[in-house]
């Protein structure tokens, strides 16, 4: 068993968006319970900026999104509005993907 430090507060595998506070933000929350089942979703309201985060990985989809949002919905829309995430990144047309290769 490790004893952890003050300092190891930041280590951790958790991944996802960090948004500005926008008309987007809820549909997003909503959309990564839908598209990631069986994970726990946190999410963090600072209120100038929205962190949602999940353990080793989180996909956002754009159909998803679409449902949530009720609109049509372009994925360079999600990134307008990110303003940092955790993790590395995987963009395509259709979903984005958030994820460590290595975890802690």
């Amino acid at each position: 068993m490790s004893n952890p430090k003050p300092g190891d507060g930041y280590r951790n595998n958790r991944v996802g968006p960090i948004l500005r506070a926008s008309a987007i933000t809820e549909g997003v929350i909503e959309a990564a319970q839908e598209d990631n089942p069986g994970k726990e979703i946190r999410v963090e309201d600072k209120v100038a900026y929205v962190r949602i985060e999940a353990e080793g990985e989180l996909i956002l989809r754009r159909t998803t999104l679409e449902e949530t949002l009720g609109r049509p919905f372009k994925m360079s829309e999600l990134e307008v509005n990110l303003g940092s995430f955790a993790g590395r990144i995987e963009t395509t047309a259709d979903y984005v993907r958030f994820y460590y290769d290595k975890t802690l």
